[in-house]
């Protein structure tokens, strides 16, 4: 079994145990926090009152947002003709068509988000069991099988994200990187949650937002008061 470094101890002493932080307060004790050598990745960790088992209850979609990731995201788009050229022209770093799809059956997955038209869904389809489990398969929802790929491309290098709850009901969102200034964290963080309150299924029943968790890479998780949630109003069923 695996054992605490003395770093993480030392973090996980600054969090007031039963105390629920505001997202700015979290924010600054998560930079404060010595934890690793490198920027670590800062996540929010959603559960919500939902039933994911059902298809009604299902939360996901993609999210904007305004500061960025603060990663390189690299792109795969799945398109012939002039989409390919257009794809290429927005900085996408693999495009092609049944070749493309063909590099993917053989193991190559350098890329973080993958677009196609929806004339190559027939080719990319095929894929799926290669680039379903890793997250990758494009899907109309997300906004990535569209012929806008251009677009899409430049969004995703933006930072547009795409979020879903897992089977526990729990959403896990990057927020941005540990070297972020707490309000990058902060403004990212709100447009997140309003994003995941705006999607509320209707079929949701009781609290919607169950708890809420700060954390980067190698650190803590910090809680959050659910009702600090700017000038969003949470609607309770």
């Amino acid at each position: 079994m695996a054992k605490d470094s003395k770093r993480f101890k030392e973090a996980r002493q600054a969090i007031e145990p039963g105390r629920f932080y505001a997202p700015a307060e979290a924010a600054d004790l998560l930079k404060g926090m010595t934890t690793a050598n490198f920027d670590e990745t800062v996540e929010v960790h959603i559960k919500l009152g939902v039933n994911p088992r059902h298809a009604e209850q299902q939360v996901r979609g993609t999210v904007m947002l305004p500061n960025g990731t603060g990663k390189s995201v690299r792109v795969a788009v799945f398109a012939k003709g002039e989409k390919a050229t257009e794809a290429e022209a927005a900085g996408a770093d693999f495009v092609g068509a049944e070749d493309l799809a063909a590099q993917v059956e053989g193991g190559m997955l350098d890329f973080d988000a993958a677009i196609a038209t929806p004339d190559m869904m027939g080719v990319v389809g095929k894929l799926g069991r290669v680039l379903g489990p890793r997250g990758l398969m494009p899907n109309p929802k997300a906004g990535t099988v569209t012929f806008e790929v251009g677009k899409a491309v430049t969004d995703m290098k933006g930072g547009k994200i795409e979020y879903r709850t897992d089977k526990f009901g729990v959403v896990h969102v990057i927020i941005g990187k540990k070297s972020f200034t707490a309000e990058q964290l902060v403004g990212n963080y709100n447009e997140v949650l309003g994003e995941i309150i705006r999607a509320k299924p209707a079929a949701a029943k009781g609290k919607y937002l169950r708890t809420i968790t700060m954390a980067s890479t190698m650190g803590p998780g910090i809680p959050l008061d659910t009702s600090k949630t700017r000038a969003l109003v949470e609607e309770e069923a």
